[in-house]
């Protein structure tokens, strides 16, 4: 068990749901005589400064109350560090969560994985000095994206849905340059992820396979299709099943260039970056308490 954690907390993560999640952990975690510094940012910005404090001060932990955006900020945090990561989910994705089998509706078992103190090590993506423990996205999924968080209405998963439909209207498939250790592929797809993890958006599980501690990322390439092939495809991310399509292309690398215009990547559900980029493995660069 953590002696010492930082329990860092959006609490506008899943519509108020991070509030909620805060004081249903907080008090399972006190009254299992953990010392918990509760930390509340007003931004992004002041939520990562107080997460960088904190683990340069010393805590055991830093347990991240939220989504995978919170995940996200809180890998920056303590990636290669040796400070362990822990995750109360609060958001609509969790896809974090998902990988390492956190209760996603109750705060309090949350917080009890916590207070066991079991930790599992894996690696994480980076790029620059950004890192991220989900799977990049850098086509139609990322357009989508773009346009979505540039809509104020509907909220929620909604949102995304029309995007979705507004985007399949006019995207076109892109020429992508990649590089695959140093070998080198041009192509024209819909999109490419690049996988750390197996899912992304609440389950669509894109880089179908891929293994957290591996030492090798998971680069999927959909090749085009027509937009009713898309659409009646797109169920199947959330099983897996979409990998025996013919426009589906698989492929592992330790270190991924992408090139492709106009895109603007995102990865564990946060912009990321514009192409071109280079994602590298960092083998063990993460320890959950998990």
């Amino acid at each position: 068990m953590p002696r010492e954690i930082a329990l860092l907390t959006n609490p506008t993560a899943g519509k108020g749901k991070g509030a909620r999640a805060r004081v249903a952990a907080l008090t399972r975690l006190r009254e299992a005589g953990v010392v918990v510094r509760d930390l509340v940012g007003r931004d992004a910005d002041e939520a990562l400064d107080l997460a960088r404090a904190t683990v340069a001060d010393g805590v055991e932990a830093l347990v991240v109350v939220g989504g995978d955006g919170m995940a996200h900020l809180g890998v920056q945090a303590v990636a290669t560090t040796g400070t362990a990561l822990g995750v109360i989910p609060a958001g609509t994705g969790n896809d974090v969560a998902r990988y390492f089998d956190l209760p996603r509706k109750d705060p309090v078992a949350a917080a009890g994985r916590v207070v066991a103190g079991r930790t599992r090590t894996v690696d994480l993506a980076r790029s620059g000095s950004s890192y991220y423990a989900t799977v990049l996205c850098a086509g139609f999924d990322a357009v989508v994206n773009e346009r979505a968080n540039r809509m104020t209405w509907p909220r929620g998963q909604m949102r995304y849905n029309l995007a979705t439909v507004a985007e399949l209207r006019t995207f076109e498939p892109l020429p992508y340059t990649l590089e695959l250790d140093g070998v080198a592929l041009r192509t024209e797809a819909m999109l490419v992820a690049v996988g750390n993890g197996p899912s992304f958006g609440g389950g669509l599980r894109i880089t179908e396979g891929a293994k957290l501690d591996d030492g090798l990322l998971d680069v999927v390439i959909i090749k085009p299709m027509s937009k009713p092939a898309l659409i009646r495809t797109y169920p199947k991310l959330f099983n897996g099943t979409h990998t025996t399509h013919p426009a589906y292309e698989h492929h592992l690398a330790r270190t991924v260039t992408i090139a492709a215009p106009g895109i603007v990547t995102y990865a564990d559900g946060e912009r990321f970056g514009p192409l071109p980029l280079t994602v590298e493995c960092v083998p063990g660069a993460l320890t959950v308490l998990a």
